[in-house]
């Protein structure tokens, strides 16, 4: 059984910035591509980013030149860093495959942007 465990989030003032880590099993992240949601309160899970095993990236609109998409092959661990950081990017973000898995769905971490 697959438990995965998102860290890095919190309280951040507009215009700061977050880094969020994610570590999975060798066997899965070796073969899939990965990705970062978000889900905020009332609002279905989106998509916010997402990079292959080779490192293309793709992002969603939204977040496009602010976030970045990073993984890290030897600690089988993907990043996500968030800069400029909107009162609209509130949410509690998780990790997944690309596409997602529904049984690899973990707890998230809050991320809350308010002055």
């Amino acid at each position: 059984q697959v438990h995965l465990v998102e860290s890095g989030g919190g309280l951040v003032q507009p215009g700061g910035s977050l880094r969020l880590s994610c570590a999975f099993p060798g066997s899965i992240f070796s073969v899939w591509p990965m990705g970062w949601y978000r889900q905020s309160p009332g609002k279905e899970r989106e998509l916010v980013a997402h990079i292959s095993r080779g490192g293309s990236t793709n992002y969603a609109d939204s977040v496009k030149g602010r976030f970045t998409i990073s993984r890290d092959n030897a600690k089988n661990t993907v990043y996500l860093q968030m800069n400029s950081l909107k009162p609209e990017d509130t949410a509690v973000y998780y990790c997944n495959t690309f596409p997602f898995v529904r049984e690899y769905w973990g707890q998230g971490t809050q991320v809350t942007v308010s002055s």
